[in-house]
């Protein structure tokens, strides 16, 4: 796969790989975006998001410039340490730039 974006199904998730870690920066809002793409790719992860926010889809959808629903993104991550391994593995992050980006919103 080469740099750039990562397209699956509708949601597009910014891929990075590793291998540039140092010479890419990406936003902490864009970081939260690739999140909420990560979590809403399996159906009972994103059921609990969806129950621990109390977030219905219309306000997800039209609160995705909001830093505080990007933030829950995060913060539903950074409260379960499985979820947070296997999303930064999964979008080339480390736990340590996922935990930054929710300190940042």
């Amino acid at each position: 796969m080469e740099e750039g974006y990562y397209h699956e199904k509708a949601i597009t998730i910014p891929y990075r790989p590793n291998h540039h870690a140092e010479e890419q920066e990406l936003s902490a809002p864009t970081l939260a975006l690739a999140v909420i793409g990560w979590i809403m790719q399996d159906g009972e992860r994103a059921e609990r998001y969806v129950a621990l926010t109390g977030l219905s889809p219309d306000a997800l959808r039209s609160g995705l410039s909001d830093n505080a629903i990007l933030a829950s993104a995060l913060e539903f991550l950074i409260n379960n340490e499985n979820d947070l391994m296997r999303a930064a593995e999964a979008l080339a992050l480390t736990p340590e730039e996922l935990a930054a980006a929710y300190k940042e919103l």
